[in-house]
């Protein structure tokens, strides 16, 4: 690669970049599996609905923990040594599915594979809180302020190719054989590990850690008390947050009911379920520049309106292919209309919720007070994690899929009501 080209690049930001590309290659591939661990449980495991959303579940709630983490990573002079900790503790209990049998007989209901299974899981996404923001403090560190920008964008680019490729591949392999997550998530856990000691060889000059007076428990209490102020006095950033309330109980108490659908009433297969997730991501790779020019325009509650219609539409056209069956298979793909009509509905859903999820707090605060509300925004998605989830599982296994999806549309299209409203008759004082 000629990289010296981007600004003249130094010694030391062409070895991080290679590490971080390093990195960004095996961890495209670990998201890959987990974009497919829901439907391994309920395809090759038979597990039970609720367990299906506690699995989900666990991806979110460790974000409520992100206070807890962030303080713990500031009071922490040794990083290196917490990154690599870290990414030890939570990627070694991947390599225990290599220990999973190969008979489906022996996963019946309640099995205690299905728990292990659980345990480890919930162990893997403990490293989001941990890693993720440790591993970006390297980069900010290691990276000129100039280059930061173009390097992690391209490192993301690689990630996302090596997640569609990795993807395609998953579902191609688990079609042959149900049972290969068995070897494929042990091997994706100790090259998990192994990018985590390489990414911790980032040349990192740490700032003297101040001495803090206050205790933990009591800087924790200080950040909660911070943040209710905020939402008393901050109307329109209120109103925000509880849109997204409502588009939470949509999003998240229908993820694992869709899963759930794809198999009891659909049979998709895996290269199925991996053709319209890569497609979605190929979409969302051409819409993101787009929107990216977009958000800085307009105000982010008028933005945030297009993801949540777009996610409405999208459980809307799941929900008929029940009613319209027509499909056609390719290439062991099985092709719906509505399905196809979904998936582009999510590629707009995918684009621009992640960049009002990202950065559409910031709007509300002055630039020293963008971290404050974005620990809102991360908390409050952590506590709607904790129940929309199970909800959605108890109004499947009540109502149906049918009720289910319905439910979830009019939650979403309250949210747009609220964030249209709030548009209209509340201002921002800052700009």
């Amino acid at each position: 690669m000629q990289l010296k080209a981007i600004n003249n690049l130094n010694e030391k930001e062409l070895r991080t970049f290679y590490l971080h590309v390093t990195f960004s290659i095996i961890d495209g591939m670990i998201r890959a599996a987990l974009l497919l661990n829901e439907y391994v449980f309920i395809k090759s495991l038979n597990g039970t609905s609720y367990q299906i959303s506690f699995l989900f579940q666990s991806s979110v709630i460790v974000i409520l923990l992100s206070v807890l983490f962030n303080e713990m990573i500031n009071r922490t002079k040794r990083k290196r040594k917490l990154l690599r900790r870290a990414g030890f503790l939570t990627h070694l209990p991947l390599l225990l599915l290599i220990f999973f049998p190969k008979n489906p007989e022996l996963y019946t209901v309640n099995s205690i594979y299905h728990y292990l299974f659980l345990f480890v899981f919930f162990t893997y996404y403990l490293s989001y809180p941990i890693v993720l923001p440790t591993i970006n403090l390297f980069l900010k560190n290691a990276y000129s302020k100039d280059n930061f920008g173009k390097l992690y964008g391209i490192s993301s680019s690689v990630r996302q190719i090596i997640m569609m490729v990795t993807f395609f591949v998953l579902g191609i392999l688990l079609d042959i054989n149900a049972f290969s997550f068995t070897w494929f998530f042990p091997l994706l856990g100790f090259l998990g590990i192994l990018s985590i000691i390489a990414i911790s060889w980032i040349e990192f000059v740490p700032k003297e850690v101040p001495e803090i007076s206050q205790g933990i428990i009591e800087a924790i209490v200080g950040s909660f008390k911070k943040m209710i102020t905020i939402l008393k006095t901050n109307k329109a950033y209120f109103d925000f947050q509880l849109a997204y309330l409502f588009y939470g109980f949509g999003f998240m108490s229908t993820r694992s009911v869709i899963n759930i659908y794809f198999d009891k009433a659909l049979a998709l297969n895996y290269s199925s379920v991996a053709f319209y997730q890569n497609a979605y991501n190929i979409m969302a790779i051409i819409l993101l520049p787009i929107f990216g020019k977009i958000i800085g325009r307009i105000d982010p509650r008028r933005f945030t309106i297009i993801p949540f219609v777009s996610m409405a539409a999208y459980i809307l056209f799941v929900g008929l292919t029940e009613f319209f069956p027509l499909h056609y298979e390719i290439w062991n793909l099985e092709i719906y209309i509505t399905l196809v009509i979904s998936t582009i509905c999510y590629g707009f859903f995918f684009s621009t919720m992640l960049l009002s999820w990202n950065i559409g707090s910031s709007y509300f605060g002055t630039n020293e007070e963008a971290g404050d509300y974005q620990s809102i925004h991360l908390f409050a998605t952590g506590l709607r994690g904790t129940a929309a989830p199970i909800m959605g599982i108890a109004l499947y296994e009540l109502l149906g899929f049918s009720m289910t999806f319905g439910a979830a549309i009019l939650s979403l299209l309250l949210g747009v009501y609220i964030l249209n409203w709030s548009y209209k008759k509340r201002l921002v004082s800052k700009i």
